[in-house]
């Protein structure tokens, strides 16, 4: 299972090191240490509190995101594999993307909760609504 750093973790949640660092000072978030002593986030832990986050849990609403190049870096929340396709899931700080692929695409690129992933948005019409 694929492990990140505190400074990892941030940067797919959106956060600043310091706020990760204190969320999981909190407990918020379980964290091992490896060899030489830095503080590691299992990647299924990662995704399960990516969704917390994601549905307002964070506390950081001063951050701003965006989508420049369309490029969603993220962490893989969900697989579901079918006969044919597969769905995967993937929070991307406060933003969940669902792709729809084959099952053979997500079986090639040995895609699980925990991976980081980025997802990548080609469209030939975007709607865009203000509040």
């Amino acid at each position: 299972m694929q492990s990140y750093t505190i400074g990892q973790a941030a940067r797919l949640l959106g956060v600043s090191p310091d706020t990760a660092r204190r969320w999981a000072d909190a407990g918020r978030v379980a964290t091992h240490r490896d060899e030489s002593g830095r503080r590691l986030i299992d990647g299924r832990d990662l995704a399960a509190f990516s969704i917390e986050v994601g549905q307002g849990g964070g506390g950081e609403d001063d951050t701003s995101y965006t989508s420049a190049r369309n490029a969603f870096p993220g962490i893989v929340t969900a697989v579901k594999l079918g006969d044919v396709a597969a769905q995967v899931e993937i929070q991307a700080g406060p933003h969940r993307l669902v792709s729809l692929l084959t099952r053979e695409a997500v079986e090639e690129l040995g895609l699980e909760v925990g991976m980081q992933a980025t997802a990548r948005v080609k469209s030939t019409s975007v709607h865009i609504d203000c509040v």
